[in-house]
């Protein structure tokens, strides 16, 4: 396995995937040569509690060395760094960080958090790559970069195994390159041989560097501090009033504590909340029906038969509903989960 360069980047090539991803990353730094003039970050979801070989993957897949990324560590150039389960990895001043912080779109890590401290630090000299996966993570990640003067490149959604999330990044952002995989890593490599962009003053719309505090969990920040107008809506995770964030044509939505949604994942989220809450429902009208029952049966030893006939309605009306809601159940009524891709050894 080679070495990093151990220089300190001037460029930063970010990467986020999803369902499919471990095949198209793989592909991807397998075209890499050893001597590439960047530092390498990816984001893959993957369940909190999983377990991930990721990095030993992206070793035997190419030339370039690969870790999971661990808090302040120095970026280097010619290095790949891989998030870690359930924690954000950020770039910041320099140095990789790692953070337990609010989950984006249903996820940590989550794409986006990446991409907009990439483009918060590197501004013109980032280049962002979103590869196959479900929904929209990435969308506004790539937004970020492309507005402070950063590349912003695709895979073709016809050449992903799972096209959500590229389809969603073009039909919202003004992508640079929409690309098939194996033509990526030549797009990227063409653009580190040109001389490095001087960074411009471009910001993103909203407030960038208060998001990408956000993620970080910075204990400075304002209580006040908060990105976009109050809507009607509440958190799914903490049930905290959301605020809405529009930038061009994309819907975001994030609350007090940094719970960040995009319109479909915020979608998700409240098509889990109400299985959640039908699957409550039917185990009280589940146990109901069993009680009434149990109270009849003891109203009957006794010769209780007004008891007798109040228990039995009662029981009798909690199976009518229960089985109304263990059709809809099984007929399935809520939105789509996004897909993850498990990494765990072989």
């Amino acid at each position: 396995m080679a070495e990093p360069k151990g220089d300190r980047p001037t460029r930063v090539i970010v990467v986020g995937g999803s369902a499919g991803g471990v095949e198209a990353m793989s592909q991807l730094v397998s075209r890499f040569p050893r001597d590439i003039p960047a530092a390498i970050l990816m984001v893959l979801h993957i369940p909190h509690n999983a377990v991930s070989v990721m990095p030993a993957i992206l070793r035997r897949a190419g030339q370039l060395p690969a870790v999971h990324a661990a808090t302040r560590e120095p970026l280097r150039e010619g290095l790949i760094y891989v998030a870690p389960p359930d924690r954000h990895m950020l770039v910041r001043e320099g140095t990789v960080v790692t953070t337990f912080g609010p989950r984006e779109n249903g996820h940590r890590p989550a794409i986006d958090p990446l991409f907009r401290s990439a483009a918060e630090t590197f501004r013109a000299r980032a280049i962002g790559v979103l590869l196959t996966g479900n929904l929209d993570d990435g969308t506004a990640g790539l937004a970020a970069i492309k507005s402070c003067g950063g590349i912003t490149i695709v895979q073709d959604p016809e050449d992903a195994l799972y096209p959500g999330m590229p389809a969603s990044a073009i039909e919202n952002v003004e992508v640079d390159h929409v690309l098939p995989l194996d033509r990526i890593a030549d797009a990227i490599l063409d653009l580190l041989s040109d001389p490095v962009p001087r960074s411009n003053g471009a910001r993103g719309n909203g407030d960038l560097e208060t998001e990408v505090r956000k993620a970080e969990m910075d204990p400075s920040l304002e209580i006040d501090d908060q990105v976009g107008m109050p809507s009607e809506f509440t958190c799914p995770e903490c049930n905290g009033g959301l605020w809405e964030v529009k930038e061009g044509s994309l819907l975001r939505f994030r609350c007090r504590v940094g719970h960040a949604y995009s319109s479909d994942s915020l979608i998700g989220a409240y098509g889990r909340s109400v299985e959640a809450a039908l699957w409550a429902a039917l185990r009280s009208l589940e146990e109901n029906a069993a009680f009434s029952q149990r109270l009849a049966k003891r109203a009957a030893t006794m010769n209780q038969h007004v008891a007798l006939g109040r228990f039995n309605d009662q029981a009798a009306r909690a199976t009518q509903h229960a089985d109304t809601l263990r059709s809809i159940l099984a007929g399935g009524v809520v939105a789509d989960t996004p897909e993850h891709e498990v990494v765990a050894p072989d």
